[in-house]
C-alpha cells in the first residue's frame, strides 16, 4: 500500500511544514502577542516529526545509497526552513527504492 519511501515523504513534508509555522507564525505570536499557547500547539508535534525524520533517514540511508556528503545534507535540511522540500525535490522524488 504505501512504501516506506512515501511515507519518508509524507514525514519529510509534514516536519517542514511544522517548522515553518513554528518558526513564521507561531514564534512571533509568542513575542509580538505575548501568546504562548502556538507554539505549546506546534511544538510536541513538531519534535516528534523532527525525531522521525531522522529516524528514518537512518533507515533509509542503505537503500539509496547515499554518499556521507548526501547524507549530512539529509540530516542538515531538517534543521534549516524549506530544507526537507528541497530534500524532496532533489533526493526523494528524483531517486526509486
Amino acid at each position: 500500500m504505501f512504501s516506506f519511501k512515501s511515507i519518508f515523504r509524507i514525514v519529510a513534508l509534514l516536519e517542514g511544514l511544522s517548522y515553518i509555522l513554528l518558526l513564521f507564525i507561531a514564534t512571533p505570536i509568542k513575542y509580538l502577542a505575548d501568546d504562548p499557547q502556538y507554539v505549546k500547539l506546534l511544538g510536541m508535534p513538531h519534535g516528534i516529526l523532527f525525531i522521525a525524520y531522522i529516524a528514518m533517514a537512518f533507515m533509509l540511508k542503505p537503500d539509496y545509497a547515499w554518499n556521507t556528503k548526501q547524507f549530512i545534507t539529509v540530516l542538515v535540511a531538517s534543521i534549516i526552513p524549506f530544507g526537507t522540500f528541497y530534500i524532496d525535490k532533489v533526493y526523494l522524488k528524483s531517486t526509486t527504492v
